[in-house]
């Protein structure tokens, strides 16, 4: 069995991500083989994790996935490791619900059997920083909660107030702590931090973390409390095919500065029902790639790059030509908003897009929709059948100037009322709903099964 841990925190903003990534790397550097994950349905952090251990990062949400299939993801990738470090998502508890666990890191952690190392932020408590640990560890006595890391440490002085009340108070052992260092901190916008795709986070970066988690946090603490993972059963979920299947379609996956928000185990079941995964770039490509039977647009932040995609007539063309020769084209989020007919940038100028659908995103006026959707589908469409339901998650910052009615709309968002959600026109499907393929079986087989079966009929 791998070992694994599990890096949360006692909330949102306590440096989860650096303390997490810098954890990665450095074990890395040791000559380690560490297999990143995320959990919840993030993005951004993802990228962080990848490099710093060389692997893709993988995203385990146990709201948007059953939890067999968590299990199976996690078993997959860890499998080859020798250690598995998982980031938690906002605060342990936290998640879908405020009654119950659904979705926090504390399910997570439990489901995989993995013990927890707690960040609590010191940068303004002493000898309080052990009354919040302890209400932590009480909590829920069912989660493994087996060390602390302090961040936002003053000095050493200052950790002299914090580390021995924790460890008297609640018998947890302080495996290390973060100095107050500014140029630790990585900017953030819109959602959270800046993916690692727009080239803001440099080598040096994670030299200088690299080097700061090898001073003040005891590695081998967490490697021998990984040690102690007991991980989950095997299980033996439907969304892979039991055996590779041979490639049967090409679906290009659109992959750069402004789209870049993809679950890695979603490409990788497509890869496994049959496709070939193709890269391409609406910013910088000429065209689509040759001979595809689908197009996969995913999220990002096209808005920060209106123009550029708007410039690139070619990419334009060729994505309307593919739409008119019926191959079929999946948007999510970032995607919405290119098929659309404009979007505007930060400043509000509006630039014409690709035209398949009846949008007009806006950065004016913009407000923050973010959370977990259920919806059903309108119709047959390339990943579900008509009133077939999936989970998904939600979460931008753009707005429409006409959102969808009935007649044209892709999904019901069941947890709000049915409200319309999304797009349709022809072998056109569009939607703010970001999907996990492995949200419900047999999503990636019905996008390769469509994508073939189009690629089969084009000349």
């Amino acid at each position: 069995m791998t070992s694994a841990v599990v890096i949360a925190g006692v909330r949102s903003g306590v440096g989860k991500t650096t303390i997490a990534s810098g954890v990665m790397g450095a074990l890395k550097r040791r000559g380690l083989r560490v297999q990143p994950f995320k959990a919840g349905p993030d993005y951004i952090d993802p990228t962080y994790h990848t490099i710093a251990c060389g692997v893709p990062s993988r995203n385990l949400d146990t709201w948007l996935l059953p939890h067999p299939v968590a299990a199976e993801f996690f078993h997959r990738a860890a499998g080859a490791a020798d250690i598995a470090v998982v980031e938690g998502v906002m605060g342990v508890f936290d998640g879908h619900s405020s009654l119950d666990e659904d979705g926090s890191t504390a399910e997570l952690a439990k489901l995989l059997d993995a013990p927890v190392i707690l960040i609590a932020d010191a940068g303004k408590v002493a000898r309080s920083v052990a009354a919040e640990v302890l209400g932590y560890q009480q909590f829920d006595p069912d989660l493994r909660i087996a060390g602390v890391i302090l961040n936002g440490v003053g000095s050493e002085r200052h950790l002299e107030f914090c580390q021995p009340q924790i460890e008297a108070t609640t018998g947890l052992p302080v495996v290390g702590w973060l100095p107050r260092r500014d140029d630790l901190v990585q900017p953030e916008r819109h959602l959270g931090l800046i993916p690692t795709v727009e080239g803001t986070v440099m080598s040096d970066w994670y030299d200088s973390l690299n080097a700061q988690i090898e001073q003040t946090i005891d590695l081998d603490a967490i490697v021998r409390i990984a040690g102690t993972a007991g991980g989950p059963s095997d299980s033996d979920s439907p969304v892979f095919p039991h055996e590779r299947q041979p490639a049967r379609c090409a679906i290009a996956v659109a992959q750069d500065r402004a789209f870049s928000f993809y679950y890695q185990d979603s490409l990788d079941m497509l890869s496994a029902w049959g496709a070939e995964v193709v890269p391409f770039s609406p910013l910088d490509g000429d065209a689509l790639p040759d001979g595809v039977g689908g197009v996969y647009l995913g999220g990002g932040f096209p808005e920060l790059f209106a123009e550029e995609l708007s410039r690139n007539k070619g990419m334009l063309d060729s994505v309307r030509s593919a739409i008119g020769r019926n191959v079929p084209v999946y948007g999510e989020c970032g995607g919405l908003m290119y098929l659309g007919n404009s979007l505007s940038d930060l400043d509000g100028r509006q630039f014409p897009m690709v035209g398949a659908i009846p949008v007009v995103s806006s950065m004016e006026g913009r407000r923050l929709h973010l959370g977990y959707r259920e919806v059903e589908a309108c119709a047959e469409g390339p990943l579900l059948r008509a009133g077939e339901r999936v989970r998904g998650h939600e979460f931008h910052w753009s707005v429409l100037q006409d959102p969808p009615g009935e007649e044209s709309a892709a999904y019901r968002v069941v947890n709000q009322a049915g409200r319309p959600e999304g797009f349709r026109n022809g072998s056109v499907w569009a939607s703010y709903i970001h999907v996990h393929l492995g949200s419900r079986p047999g999503l990636a087989k019905r996008f390769v099964d469509t994508c073939a079966a189009t690629q089969s009929e084009t000349p």
